[in-house]
């Protein structure tokens, strides 16, 4: 039996909107919530271009949160620090790339969509240990991450 994932965002015309999710991803959540936040609110040229520069290192993302050690990048406007999140700006892409295919299926106009919603939650954690010398042993862990897209067509 498949599990029946649900969404965080709630309320959506299911006529004129189109979602993806993607599930156990192995990217960061700190780098994937900011790659989703740099996307939100775009048009859907728009944000795989945005994407697609990021992952070609052309474009730096902004992180706004937990900033601390990201170092300043030049190109940002309005935001000093930002970093180039090559894995999480791929893993992301294609979830809003299933988003498109699943708008055509639908019907929707390619030309008039909208990332309405782009969230991020953290996945499970796989634990692992690494053998160390004198019979000791050093974590080795994975965090997953839940990723999902709506996109919605403008009026």
């Amino acid at each position: 039996m498949s599990p029946k994932w649900g969404y965080s965002v709630t309320g959506l015309d299911e006529g004129k909107t189109a979602k993806a999710s993607g599930r156990d991803l192995r990217i960061s959540p700190k780098a994937a919530r900011e790659v989703c936040h740099a996307i939100q609110n775009l048009n859907l040229d728009d944000a795989k271009r945005v994407l697609q520069e990021a992952i070609e290192k052309k474009r730096p993302i902004p992180y706004k949160r937990h900033r601390k050690e990201v170092p300043h990048r030049h190109g940002l406007q309005g935001w000093s620090s930002g970093k180039f999140p090559v894995k999480a700006a791929g893993e992301v892409l294609e979830v809003l790339e299933n988003a498109e295919a699943n708008a055509e299926f639908k019907g929707l106009d390619l030309e008039r969509l909208r990332v309405t919603h782009a969230a991020v939650q953290r996945a499970r954690r796989l634990r692992r240990y690494i053998p160390r010398a004198f019979g000791r042993s050093s974590p080795y862990f994975d965090q997953l991450t839940h990723v999902e897209i709506v996109l919605e067509e403008a009026s």
